[in-house]
């Protein structure tokens, strides 16, 4: 009886270690084999997607055999690995076992979108409603509620996200890329007011955010820069009125048609720098790291006044006498490729984007806003054109 308990057991034993070993090697082979696919083909892992039920619908589609045996081989040796929803490149050679290296280093297929300098949040939004490739999940809403979603509840949008080219994978939400947007803004910022110049005449980040913004909106020359935040700030701390067009423009909303006339300047808006002293109540566009820098960090000098030469350049002066000068030479001979900044090098995606917003602050709806009357600036006006012209280039 002992010798026939004996043998039993090691039949049994002699049995599982076959099936042992025929079931590694059936692991093996299932882990070997080739991709079932003639080229390269996009794998979409939705969210929630478990490794059973992908390793069923390859096998369902054709690309791989043997699907039990792969579940048997996750589910005893990588239980703990996540499967990251995204995209995965497949292409063919590749084995299941290079699949599964993929998703377990993450190697999702990745896109891109760019947030360009000088958009504003209309632009932005406009750019993201486009791109296929994000889950969209902000259509319809308002801005206010873009801002509650984003868990920034009451703040403006405008300027509040940096520009740059954000990767992302296919799963991703509009709201996710907003966010990374948003929080890259408060880093740069940060970091820039903590190397700030010594006398700026800023009390806030926020303040120094708005400068920024005009600053981005009056020229793409890199080294201007400096120049016009100087300009700006030495005007400010002598109780001279910013006066500069991007403003205006911007607090006529979609109201402007590419023509900016003297009665649009003497139109009393929260955002008009020729008639409100000091800065607008909101940035009035995206900003990048180098228009943050020069707003903190603005150029020594005496100029209170430049006009766009007409190759995207300025001419400073620092009297009115020789500014005025410099306006008949530049704007009022101007010549029929005359341009007030750079021919931009990013075409915005929608021709709707590129439409400036209806302007707003923080704290009032646009139409409960009181007018703001006009104040006495500290210095005289450059001569006017007629009321339908095209106004100059500010600062006057």
């Amino acid at each position: 009886m002992r010798r026939k308990l004996l043998l039993l057991l090691e039949t049994g034993l002699v049995l599982a270690g076959l099936l042992a070993g025929a079931s590694a090697w059936k692991i093996h082979s299932a882990l070997v084999q080739p991709l079932n696919i003639a080229q390269e083909e996009l794998l979409d892992v939705p969210k929630g997607t478990t490794p059973n039920r992908t390793f069923i619908r390859l096998e369902a589609d054709g690309v791989i055999k043997d699907a039990f045996w792969l579940r048997v081989y996750w589910r005893f040796n990588l239980a703990r690995q996540p499967l990251h929803s995204g995209e995965y490149r497949m292409v063919p050679g590749m084995t299941v076992e290079g699949l599964i290296d993929l998703w377990k280093r993450g190697e999702m297929v990745q896109y891109s979108v760019t947030l360009v300098e000088g958009w504003n949040f209309h632009q932005v939004r406009a750019a993201l409603a486009k791109d296929e490739k994000l889950e969209q999940t902000l259509n319809g809403l308002s801005d206010s509620q873009v801002m509650d979603k984003l868990g920034h509840s009451g703040i403006f949008p405008e300027g509040r996200f940096f520009p740059d080219t954000y990767r992302f994978v296919r799963g991703m939400t509009d709201v996710d890329l907003l966010k990374k947007a948003y929080d890259r803004l408060d880093e740069v910022l940060a970091k820039e007011w903590s190397q700030r110049a010594a006398d700026v005449p800023y009390t806030e980040p926020y303040q120094a955010l708005i400068m920024a913004s005009l600053v981005e909106k009056e020229t793409g020359v890199p080294q201007e820069r400096g120049q016009i935040a100087g300009v700006f700030v030495r005007r400010m701390e002598m109780g001279m009125l910013l006066q500069t067009d991007p403003t205006v423009i911007y607090g006529l909303g979609d109201r402007y048609n590419g023509k900016l006339t003297r009665a649009h300047l003497k139109e009393p808006t929260p955002y008009n720098t020729y008639l409100i002293a000091g800065l607008p109540p909101t940035p009035i566009a995206m900003v990048g790291r180098e228009a943050i820098h020069a707003a903190l960090n603005p150029a020594d000098g005496n100029s209170l006044y430049f006009v766009a030469r007409g190759d995207g350049s300025h001419v400073f002066s620092d009297d009115l006498d020789a500014h005025n000068n410099a306006v008949r030479e530049f704007q009022i001979n101007r010549r029929a490729d005359y341009r007030s900044s750079p021919a931009p090098t990013v075409t915005p995606p929608t021709e709707d984007a590129q439409a400036p917003i209806p302007a707003a602050s923080p704290d009032t709806a646009p139409e409960e806003m009181p007018p703001v009357a006009p104040q006495d600036s500290a210095q005289e006006p450059a001569p006017a054109p007629e009321p339908d012209a095209p106004a100059p280039q500010s600062p006057q």
